[in-house]
């Protein structure tokens, strides 16, 4: 049964409140209509773009990331509790992979998680001591990559981060990232 315009666009409203980063060709297939269907639909209701979204949703949610500018974090960070827990995204383009195989080179997803857990840190200073990763599949031109990382434990100058990236619900990429911090003054020997 196909929708009004009027309940569409009513569902169309409801779905980005409770999905805020749902891509416009993610809504075009879910509602059964062209992507310039959802796009003209979006612009009716005042309903912004995707990354507007995010950055409005970053806004409200961030703490102020301390160890490195926000503009040298890889990926777009949509939620950050220093020292506790973050998320990032960051969209697979074509500056990103091999042009032959338009598979993601692998250091653009370490540096989205190694600089998520940078940004985690509640310090001014914040370094990576050891990082152990794994990669479990490739990425490829297109995919979002969602990162997020955990404070595991802090003792001292240095701070467990686990990071694991996904596309869709699949683990991409897994780390855990040993940090040394400036200051021995986070939640000592505290583990979550």
């Amino acid at each position: 049964m196909k929708r009004t315009k009027k309940e569409r666009q009513a569902l169309l409203k409801s779905t980005i409140e409770a999905t805020p980063f749902i891509t416009d060709e993610e809504l075009a297939e879910k509602f059964r209509v062209s992507v310039q269907t959802i796009r003209l639909d979006r612009l009716e209701l005042s309903i912004p773009e995707l990354r507007e979204r995010i950055k409005n949703v970053a806004q409200q949610q961030l703490d102020t990331v301390k160890a490195l500018p926000l503009e040298e974090v890889i990926g777009e960070i949509i939620d950050l509790q220093l020292d506790e827990a973050a998320i990032s995204i960051l969209d697979i383009k074509s500056e990103h992979v091999f042009s032959r195989t338009k598979i993601a080179r692998g250091h653009h997803l370490f540096a989205q998680a190694n600089s998520l857990a940078v940004a985690i840190i509640n310090d001014e200073l914040a370094l990576t001591s050891k990082a152990n990763i794994r990669f479990t599949r490739q990425v490829k031109e297109g995919e979002r990559v969602v990162a997020k990382a955990k404070v595991n434990r802090i003792e001292g100058y240095r701070t467990t981060v686990e990071v694991t990236s996904y596309v869709e619900k699949e683990a991409v990429f897994s780390g855990q990232f040993i940090m040394f911090r400036s200051t021995g003054e986070g939640r000592e020997g505290s583990a979550t």
